[in-house]
């Protein structure tokens, strides 16, 4: 039996495994799809679907970047173990995915899992990775991408842990120079040691502020001696309660971290750098990414993981 293009696309639909490992099968079963997948399983090709349903919450985030460091792109892809994220060939597989991220047009992840993979054109992103599946044994996703453009200064990234956190920053500057980079990847190391929720105070709601007062003034009514101040004291505890807050949450507000007085604003280091070169900076926001936040990790005994894979 001649083998289709679109037997190869259904079996590699089924199974995951890679486009030529596909073809090979279904000739060397005659075309017979049960047999394909049979065949695929004993090469150790096929198995993505299976693998599918097991937590994917380990991995790495990378960041990929425009040579003019005006556009750049931060990813997110999860494996299941950290033995398999810092294999060298997941890692590889990784660069390939921030380079697509880096130029896609996509709005969201199902229309980026659509289109074509760069790296082989005969297969959608979506493809690729059923293939990497297969090939390195654990179940895998993309679960985000973010892109930050900025044409009138320069994007700054930085990785840190191996691609535990990967953050990327948006400077808007008259004037790139080392300097001022180096400021940018200062502001990237804060954010990611201490995760801002927000650039500037300019970003916080004014429900949240709201819905933060209501708190501190239920605290302060269950405790006696608190809510017997003057209601003018109270406001003020409120306020300067709220104040510290902002300093934790806000990014230019927070306490700039290598300053030497340990007084110095995020806010305060930029103007000190602007100043020092003759320059106009705005740090206009940023993307923190951390591998695995808010997934599940599923515990796993390794040596029943181990008998379970022998009895296999």
């Amino acid at each position: 039996m001649a083998v289709t293009a679109a037997m190869v696309k259904e079996l590699r639909e089924m199974t995951g495994a890679g486009m030529m490992d596909c073809k090979k099968a279904l000739a060397a079963t005659d075309g017979d799809m049960d047999k394909a997948v049979e065949f695929l399983r004993e090469k150790g090709l096929a198995g993505a679907e299976k693998k599918a349903g097991r937590i994917a919450a380990e991995g790495i985030v990378a960041t990929a970047m425009t040579d003019d460091e005006k556009k750049a792109v931060v990813v997110e892809v999860n494996a299941e173990t950290d033995f398999v994220a810092k294999n060298a060939k997941f890692q590889a597989y990784v660069a390939q995915v921030a380079a697509q991220a880096l130029t896609t047009t996509a709005a969201d992840m199902d229309t980026f899992m659509a289109e074509k993979w760069v790296a082989d054109e005969t297969l959608t992103v979506k493809e690729a990775l059923s293939s990497q599946i297969s090939i390195i044994g654990e179940n895998m996703n993309i679960r985000r991408f973010k892109q930050v453009v900025e044409e009138n200064g320069v994007v700054v990234s930085y990785i840190h842990a191996g691609g535990r956190i990967g953050v990327l920053v948006d400077v808007e500057t008259d004037v790139v120079n080392d300097a001022v980079k180096e400021m940018g990847k200062n502001i990237a190391m804060q954010i990611a040691a201490l995760n801002p929720k927000y650039t500037s105070r300019d970003e916080v709601s004014a429900e949240f502020i709201e819905h933060e007062k209501g708190i501190l003034m239920a605290q302060i009514q269950n405790d006696p001696k608190e809510a017997s101040k003057p209601e003018k004291v109270i406001q003020g505890m409120i306020q300067g309660r709220i104040n510290k807050e902002m300093k934790e949450i806000c990014l230019l507000d927070q306490t700039y971290v290598k300053a030497e007085d340990g007084k110095q604003s995020v806010a305060q280091y930029v103007a000190q750098v602007a100043k020092e070169n003759g320059a106009k900076i705005t740090v206009k926001g940023f993307v923190r990414f951390e591998t695995g936040e808010g997934l599940e990790k599923k515990e796993e005994n390794f040596a029943e993981e181990v008998a379970k894979q022998m009895g296999n």
